[in-house]
């Protein structure tokens, strides 16, 4: 499953709700879903608030593949 259609998912609406959610058309969310069309950036950081999916995965080509892990020291 996509990261856009966990998300979707989660957001246990349907599509067409969500669109209106985000304020885009129900057809450009279902390009989303259908991989016609990346997230645009700008509704990312929105998808990931809203949802826990976060930006690395819904847009790596953006973002990055993954957050970047903390350096800790380690106690003996």
């Amino acid at each position: 499953m996509s990261a856009i259609q966990t998300a979707i998912d989660r957001y246990e609406m349907p599509q067409a709700a969500v669109a209106r959610h985000l304020q885009v058309t129900p057809q450009a969310v279902n390009q989303w879903v259908k991989g016609l069309r990346p997230v645009p950036p700008r509704h990312v950081l929105v998808i990931e608030a809203d949802t826990g999916v976060t930006r690395h995965e819904l847009r790596p080509d953006v973002f990055g593949a993954s957050a970047p892990k903390s350096r800790r020291k380690r106690s003996p």
